[in-house]
């Protein structure tokens, strides 16, 4: 028998906004961390001396940025519990880093259901596509994506 947590097919509106119920802040550790563990070379993610030298403009002021797919990655995961907790994604389409992301911001999540339909190939799943904002403390998006899910329906679960 499945758990009894996250929402089913039928319980996802078309038109719904679902929030984040927490917010994560995120680190100076979580970002080198996050960005070595991945490979990246960019030194914009973890060399302060480097950002301080190349960085200075109004936008990043010589602050290390927190890596957009570490961003990306919490945005998503603040969504799960309200959306996709029983299924699974599909595919991440049209993402867009609208502001950076420094060491100490906090990032909240909202999604909107933009569609719905049943699955063909997977009948005891629907197809749910949503929209997400990533929103910093200060009320400002960060990052916009779109996701498709698969949500399994109530009639199916045992």
């Amino acid at each position: 028998m499945v758990e009894n947590f996250g929402p089913y097919y039928e319980d996802l509106k078309a038109g719904e906004v679902l929030k984040s119920k927490i917010g994560r802040t995120l680190t100076e550790f979580d970002n080198i961390w996050f960005t070595l563990l991945t490979n990246n070379s960019n030194q914009i993610h973890f060399n302060i001396d480097y950002t301080k030298k190349y960085y200075q403009d109004e936008n990043f002021k010589g602050r290390l940025v927190i890596n957009g797919l570490l961003t990306l990655s919490v945005a998503i995961g603040q969504t799960v519990g309200e959306i996709s907790s029983r299924g699974f994604m599909l595919s991440i389409e049209n993402v867009k880093f609208i502001k950076p992301v420094f060491p100490g911001d906090t990032i909240y999540s909202e999604t909107q259901i933009v569609e719905k339909r049943e699955s063909k190939s997977m009948p005891r799943f629907g197809i749910v596509k949503v929209h997400t904002k990533a929103i910093n403390q200060d009320g400002v998006v960060v990052l916009e994506l779109d996701r498709t899910i698969m949500v399994p329906k109530r009639e199916y679960d045992s």
